[in-house]
């Protein structure tokens, strides 16, 4: 994956329809670049666009956050699209906002909802 761009994406629970339209829509853009996902949001995906190249990370509460986290922080993923659901509490609330500040951290384009999502994925078709 060294060298290899690589796009992350998380969705929460009731974020998870909008993440696999997303990926339906954006099908061509996404399958140009390697793609991690957190467990659940990464098999939604691959049930949307079947034909994308996605690794398939723990759930998030279980560590997919933190997997992701690590992979930032070692230059593996230069993207971050993660649709956050802000109206429902979380119990791994800590391990988002650790993910969030490491996408500022490494200063890597970061979305955090739809609309940015749609803005940012249309900078990548390089």
């Amino acid at each position: 994956m060294a060298g290899e761009k690589c796009i992350a994406l998380i969705a929460h629970d009731e974020k998870k329809d909008a993440m696999a339209a997303f990926a339906r829509r954006n099908r061509d853009t996404l399958a140009r670049r390697k793609i991690v996902a957190t467990g659940t949001t990464g098999g939604r995906v691959l049930d949307a666009a079947p034909d994308l190249d996605v690794t398939r990370l723990k759930s998030g509460p279980l560590g997919g956050d933190q997997q992701i986290g690590a992979m930032i922080a070692t230059g593996q993923i230069d993207t971050l699209i993660f649709f956050v659901d802000p109206l429902t509490p979380l119990p791994h609330d800590v391990d988002v906002k650790a993910l969030m500040r490491l996408a500022i951290v490494y200063d890597i384009p970061m979305a955090l909802n739809e609309a940015t999502a749609e803005k940012l994925i249309s900078t990548l078709n390089d």
